[in-house]
């Protein structure tokens, strides 16, 4: 499966909020005799990345009791989409990508079509992508904090490593984030430090493949332009095969600090959430079979 180009707009930034807000009216659909969730992820050949997806729905399923919520996988591994969707008369279909791209354009809406063959009374809301989302910055600042950074230090210069795309617009997109989280205030973790906002020292877009700079040259490119301190947020949601590499490789460049994936932060629960209930505001979708 090719890889995935990232075409959507820039996140604008807000504060962190709370996990699992839901507007006004929608509660009684998110318990209950919900319409079922089910969460559609990339996949991937190493164990950790579906241990990390499946987390993240824990936490979803904790956020909303009596909510269903099934996974599935495009590649990689069971369970397919029609697989995940067996048994079921409704339910929403989110893509857990953060941008929308290939997979979500393309690889999702056809197995759509392999599901809705089976049973061509399925009723399907397809959701938005997880990114860009205003709380995705939010949730980079958290794995940061945890890796000992502290949200906005100015001594600090940040690359943000996307998985990278052979699409120029897809990357200028990841530029267009970089940019905004540089201009945007940079709100203290819970517990890290109190109060106030601050900028980094820098923000740059990186590219684990396809693209330029990598994050290696990225890091060395900030070095070598003074910046005291370089750390490393990657934008990637599980770890895997990218986020190995990018650790190794801007280590061996130089850089002080690398985060974790976002995995299954408090605001990617609350994302997950918002998605869903969006989805259900939207007759479902038709498929061509």
């Amino acid at each position: 499966m090719r890889h995935s180009p990232v075409i959507s707009a820039p996140v604008i930034s807000t504060p962190p909020t709370t996990a699992g807000r839901h507007p006004a009216g929608e509660g009684a659909r998110l318990g209950r005799g919900a319409v079922p969730l089910v969460a559609v992820a990339h996949g991937s050949r190493d164990p950790r990345a579906a241990a990390t997806v499946e987390a993240l729905l824990e936490r979803v399923r904790q956020a909303r009791p009596g909510l269903t919520v099934r996974s599935a996988y495009l590649d990689h591994g069971p369970p397919t989409l029609a697989q995940a969707l067996h048994g079921l008369r409704e339910a929403v279909v989110l893509p857990l990508l953060l941008t929308e791209a290939y997979h979500s354009r393309v690889d999702l809406p056809a197995a759509l079509a392999e599901a809705r063959a089976r049973d061509p009374l399925l009723r399907v809301r397809y959701g938005t992508t997880l990114g860009p989302h205003p709380l995705l910055l939010p949730a980079l600042e958290r794995r940061l904090s945890e890796a000992g950074v502290r949200p906005g230090a100015p001594d600090t210069a940040l690359v943000l490593v996307s998985a990278g795309s052979s699409d120029a617009r897809a990357n200028a997109v990841i530029a267009d984030l970089a940019s905004a989280w540089a201009a945007r205030p940079s709100w203290a973790a819970p517990g890290f430090h109190e109060g106030g906002a601050a900028r980094w020292w820098k923000v740059v877009p990186a590219y684990a493949s396809a693209a330029g700079p990598t994050p290696a040259e990225a890091v060395a490119a900030l070095r070598a332009a003074g910046a005291p301190r370089v750390a490393v947020a990657p934008y990637l949601l599980a770890p895997g095969f990218f986020a190995d590499k990018v650790r190794r490789d801007t280590l061996a460049a130089g850089a002080d600090v690398v985060a974790d994936v976002l995995g299954p932060s408090p605001e990617l629960v609350e994302v997950v959430l918002e998605r869903y209930t969006s989805a259900l505001r939207h007759e479902p979708v038709r498929v061509p079979a």
